[in-house]
């Protein structure tokens, strides 16, 4: 099965704030915000949507295939981990003279996060130069997920010229595409999916109830943390719990691991029911672990903690 996976390869830059943002941030005085956090550790890793996702779907056995421009100034490290992972990565996508996307990340004691974020190489867009071999064997599936924005207005586009199911995850770069774009991405989609805000800001933005979407999306999968996820098509609803974490070390990159899960479920026709659940799942590991590919699962690993928190076999 052929899946093409675009966003963002990213070095991620975590680090831990001992306290609470609340407690040093003064709502009268947030028009002039001068702050400065003493963080306890400082950890680099391997990130960004795409790198992510792949890197979960490598996990499962898949061999997924990356989109995105990233920089020849520093992306050796990370081109030597893909191919250990087996994740296919074209070379001419690698920008002479310029720097990989970079993510700073301060997470606080109540999960809270600020960061910043440089695009680098994915500042150029990627969707108008994607060789003719990425629709020479026809994918089983796409996702488009946060990336330069003119590639998540083209990415649609070319997936429903070329038939191509797709996945339409706009996340933090919903805000960058106009209603209009919004409406186009989602218009045709295997499946749009974002944490409970984030749907709700992309119902506002488009004017589109939940029901309105349904008809322009297959599925309409909405994520809510702790308290699980929901998965609706048509007139159909489905509640799934949370999988429960053994220590919530690090909640960065959970979404890009359901995400992982939710086309590994697709791919293989399982009931939503099943794919929301193993999505659940698989979006608990990387919270047990600092950095978004440092955690490893098996498939007897997945079907013991699949037993241990659904009471049903995988």
């Amino acid at each position: 099965m052929k899946i093409i996976v675009t966003g963002s390869i990213a070095y991620d830059r975590i680090m831990d704030f001992p306290g609470k943002f609340a407690d040093h941030i003064l709502p009268e005085k947030i028009h002039q915000i001068n702050l400065s956090f003493l963080v306890r550790d400082l950890k680099e890793s391997f990130g960004g949507t795409a790198g992510n996702i792949a890197y979960n779907l490598a996990l499962f056995g898949l061999k997924p295939e990356i989109f995105c421009h990233v920089g020849a100034r520093d992306f050796i490290v990370y081109e030597q981990w893909l191919k250990k992972n087996k994740i296919i990565f074209n070379p001419k996508q690698i920008l002479p003279g310029q720097h990989t996307a970079s993510a700073y990340i301060i997470t606080d004691q109540s999960d809270n996060q600020i960061a910043g974020f440089y695009p680098g190489a994915m500042n150029k867009p990627v969707s108008k130069k994607l060789p003719p071999t990425a629709y020479r064997l026809q994918p089983s599936l796409a996702i488009v997920s946060p990336q330069n924005p003119s590639d998540m207005v083209n990415f649609p586009k070319l997936f429903k010229k070329h038939n191509i199911p797709y996945i339409f995850d706009p996340g933090q770069q919903m805000t960058s595409l106009s209603p209009a774009q919004l409406k186009q991405a989602i218009t045709g989609s295997k499946v749009l999916i974002g944490n409970d805000y984030e749907i709700s800001v992309i119902s506002k933005r488009t004017g589109w109830s939940l029901e309105r979407m349904l008809k322009q999306t297959e599925i309409l999968v909405i994520t809510k943390g702790e308290k699980g996820s929901e998965i609706r098509t048509g007139n159909k609803t489905i509640k799934i719990p949370p999988a429960k974490p053994k220590n919530t070390s690090d909640p960065t990159g959970a979404g890009d691991a359901y995400r992982a899960g939710l086309i590994y479920g697709l791919l293989n026709n399982w009931p939503l029911e099943k794919t929301g659940r193993l999505a659940g799942l698989v979006s608990v590991y990387t919270v047990e672990k600092y950095g978004t590919q440092t955690h490893q699962f098996s498939w007897s690993e997945l079907a013991k903690r699949y037993w241990q928190n659904f009471k049903e076999k995988l």
